[in-house]
């Protein structure tokens, strides 16, 4: 079974040595990787120069990270795919359990692991909140992390690639469409994979961005956009005002109420009365 590994890359000579290390030692099939960087100006070239084994490589302006995955999907040929990123790492014996479990079980599209946060020098900060496989579940929360997933490349042939218009849910938004078209997951219950959690990852700098992305995505997969996301987008826009939710919870709390039932009427055009009887509490919360 021959295995590709795709690494979006753009500036992240402090970590893609790690990166490759973590795959150069992988072993349980015939692994190919492939790194698709999108023109780095730090030392990241130098890194993928040098590199032993050598690592096959291109530098160009692309249109961003999900671009640069998919034309490392049309560059490769292994049967299984996976996609790490330049700050993620795999665990030991991550691919050669993968492609055990993809060959006992041929009817298998997708397998997630479980996974790990971890900082920049690679020690743990929490498990990565897997969960065992459940679509309407998916829908509620994202417990699938992408660097300790992998498909089967009829999967790209039979429903496409990633979606380009995407900029921060694109891994959600496939896992998704997957399911929705019948793709069957399984969840491999071991560590492996690292997925790197620090103040300038894309997700975390920019929040607001990140649900409001998401909840177009839901509305634009499912016609409607979970409750669950609409409070998670209420929070995340007032994280990033000046009202303290510690010093002043009740206040914040109505607050992220308000913007939430603005978000349904946005997204969903409409507001459930399960929604308004949530906001209720909410607000009647005291200090």
């Amino acid at each position: 079974m021959k295995v590709s590994i795709i690494t979006p890359s753009f500036n992240q000579g402090q970590f893609i040595e790690r990166t490759l290390q973590s795959v150069a030692c992988q072993t349980g099939a015939e692994i190919e990787h492939v790194v698709f960087d999108g023109g780095s100006t730090d030392n990241t070239i130098d890194i993928l120069k040098r590199f032993s084994p050598p690592v096959r490589w291109v530098s160009e302006k692309d249109k961003g990270q999900t671009n640069a995955v998919n034309k490392g999907i049309r560059a490769t040929s292994g049967e299984i795919i996976g996609w790490l990123n330049s700050d993620d790492i795999y665990y030991p014996g991550a691919v050669a359990r993968v492609a055990a479990l993809f060959d006992a079980n041929p009817e298998i599209d997708v397998v997630y692991g479980d996974a790990f946060h971890i900082r920049e020098d690679n020690s743990i900060i929490e498990h990565y909140p897997t969960e065992n496989w459940d679509f309407e579940r998916l829908k509620q929360v994202c417990f699938i992390c992408q660097p300790a997933t992998f498909f089967r490349r009829s999967v790209v042939e039979r429903f496409g690639m990633l979606d380009e218009t995407l900029n921060y849910c694109m891994d959600y938004e496939y896992w998704l469409r997957l399911a929705s078209c019948g793709a069957r997951f399984s969840r491999l219950q071991q560590p492996l994979a690292g997925s790197r959690f620090y103040a300038e990852t894309k997700t975390l700098g920019a929040r607001k961005k990140v649900h409001a992305e998401i909840n177009r995505m839901m509305q634009s997969l499912f016609g409607k956009v979970p409750e669950r996301w609409l409070f998670n987008y209420g929070h995340a826009v007032m994280e990033q005002t000046a009202v303290d939710r510690i010093a002043h919870p009740r206040l914040f709390l109505i607050l992220v109420a308000m913007v939430s039932l603005l978000a349904a009427l946005r997204w969903n055009h409409a507001i459930s009365r399960d929604m308004i009887s949530t906001m209720a509490k909410w607000v009647s919360v005291k200090p």
